[in-house]
């Protein structure tokens, strides 16, 4: 950032991108605990709903003509553009079919095309930000493994850290709230 003093750490950014098919979800109630109860000091927070951006679907051009992507336009310049600003990504995203409801796993087909680009150099941006997760499910933890799997792949693939997945127990608007093992984990969560 620039005139920060020197050796003075920029704030961290964190964009939370809340792909639940409802408002105020239990996924998004237990990402706002977190969020206000763990997150470092000085944090600066974008919440943004993929339902509100809705994106087109992806189309993969790697074998098309020079195999570039052109600039995104629209919602997916928005996703885009706060995507590269956060030094902290979290997946607010109910267990949907043991994986990532559809807005987040299109928001993730995008990163394929965004990484052709010219000049964008996304993977090398994304480096070393933390990717996080919070999800909401109705069975037992084991159940969110596929979910897990995507999300700490994905950081892997992009040279991200790993900062995890926060688990609440939920079905109905609210439920969550009554799993006290995920209100003890929110309260520390992003300070790890």
């Amino acid at each position: 950032m620039a005139d920060q003093p020197s050796g003075a750490e920029a704030p961290r950014r964190f964009l939370f991108l809340d792909a639940s098919a409802r408002t105020g979800g239990n996924s998004a109630r237990l990402a706002r605990l977190a969020a206000e109860s763990s997150l470092p000091e000085g944090a600066e927070q974008r919440w943004l709903r993929l339902d509100e951006h809705p994106l087109p679907p992806h189309r993969d051009r790697r074998h098309v003509g020079d195999g570039r992507t052109p600039e995104p336009v629209g919602h997916e310049r928005t996703l885009l553009d706060a995507t590269l600003a956060a030094t902290d990504l979290v997946f607010v995203a109910p267990l949907y079919w043991y994986t990532l409801p559809t807005s987040a796993k299109l928001y993730l087909d995008h990163w394929s095309g965004w990484l052709r680009v010219p000049g964008l150099d996304f993977r090398a941006r994304m480096g070393g930000a933390t990717l996080w997760g919070v999800t909401a499910l109705s069975s037992s933890a084991d159940k969110a493994e596929p979910m897990i799997g995507t999300l700490r792949l994905t950081a892997e693939y992009m040279g991200m850290r790993w900062g995890g997945v926060l688990l609440g127990n939920g079905t109905r608007p609210g439920d969550v709230l009554s799993d006290e093992r995920a209100l003890i984990a929110a309260k520390s969560f992003f300070a790890g």
